[in-house]
């Protein structure tokens, strides 16, 4: 009789770092731009009466020994029950079989930390050797795992976080303040609110955006030579969080998945502006990470990086989860 190994949240929070998963998304993004990995088209599912959106992802890694689906919702309503805006679940199956192998039931926790390990990857190979100042659009959780983990590959003096709830935005700055200085890395470090996204943005070697915006919030004329803008939150089609003049302006746009930029997300919309050509787009981020392409080339061009999120990163961190439960001897094994 087989078994599947069900792992809870809070197992899966000590099993999955964040140095370990920007590593495995690292290795995953450079495995699937050099057509070791397959990957079908995301799954995208609304609920308009409650304001849900749903993703399904799935992927392979050639040579893996499993492949995993990924299924993460965000229903914003939520808080106002007292309840947490993002679940989800990773189900994780034997390659060689298809047998069900684990189901992995992290309330998107997964889908978090892998999607702020992509922005700390395209920071270690596209941000300047030394930066000062980060902006973080946005108050959510993504602006809080985001500012953690490209610190672990760029250190930095200042952050200016914007939100459009005031209330929200300062609970933001001082999570990340105890945050960091429970990891000792406060040393230093000024966390403050900013009046406006351009506030934020104004002066800073690095923007990184994490909203689901609808409307476009940042602006070319804001930034300064040498940025680099980290756009996160447009993972849907009518998603936009960049005008289309950032890309116009950038000197170089790198995507996750190229392909998959072109139908949502930053690219998607210039694109269908005519503020870019496709010829634009330089590289996907994998390409980069294993040196097939270069990365930042001066201290002074501005470079976009799309991040869009691609399956072959909850794969693999959902592999290092599973591997380290075995290892360790965690969960409930759930006979079928």
């Amino acid at each position: 009789m087989s078994a599947v190994l069900v792992l809870r949240e809070s197992e899966i929070r000590r099993l999955l770092d964040p140095a370990a998963c920007v590593q495995a998304v690292e290795e995953a993004l450079a495995a699937y731009s050099s057509g070791k990995a397959e990957l079908p088209a995301v799954i995208g599912l609304d609920i308009p009466e409650h304001r849900g959106e749903i993703h399904i992802k799935a992927g392979h890694l050639h040579g893996g020994s499993h492949y995993a689906v990924k299924i993460a919702s965000g229903f914003p309503e939520n808080t106002e029950l007292g309840i947490s805006p993002n679940g989800g679940m990773v189900l994780v199956f034997d390659a060689m079989t298809g047998a069900p192998a684990a189901f992995l039931l992290d309330n998107g926790f997964i889908t978090d930390l892998r999607t702020a390990a992509a922005g700390a990857v395209a920071a270690k190979h596209l941000a300047r050797k030394e930066i000062h100042s980060v902006a973080v659009i946005g108050s959510g959780g993504q602006a809080r795992y985001q500012t953690e983990l490209i610190y672990l590959v760029r250190e930095f003096r200042e952050v200016k976080v914007w939100g459009r709830d005031p209330g929200r935005t300062a609970r933001c700055v001082d999570d990340l303040k105890a945050r960091f200085q429970l990891l000792g890395n406060d040393k230093g470090i000024s966390f403050r609110t900013a009046g406006s996204a351009r506030e934020a943005a104004a002066g800073a070697d690095l923007v990184v955006t994490t909203t689901a915006s609808r409307r476009p919030l940042v602006q070319a004329e804001w930034l300064k030579a040498g940025a680099l803008i980290i756009a996160v939150g447009s993972d849907a089609p009518d998603k936009q969080e960049l005008e289309v003049d950032v890309l116009a302006r950038a000197d170089r746009i790198i995507a996750d998945s190229i392909p998959q930029c072109i139908r949502l997300g930053e690219i998607h919309h210039a694109l269908e502006a005519g503020a870019i050509s496709k010829e634009k787009i330089c590289a996907e981020l994998g390409e980069i990470a294993s040196s097939g392409k270069p990365g930042r080339r001066t201290e002074q061009e501005i470079i976009v990086c799309d991040l869009t999120g691609v399956g072959v990163q909850d794969v693999a961190s959902a592999a290092l989860v599973l591997a380290r439960a075995r290892a360790a001897g965690v969960g409930e094994r759930l006979q079928l």
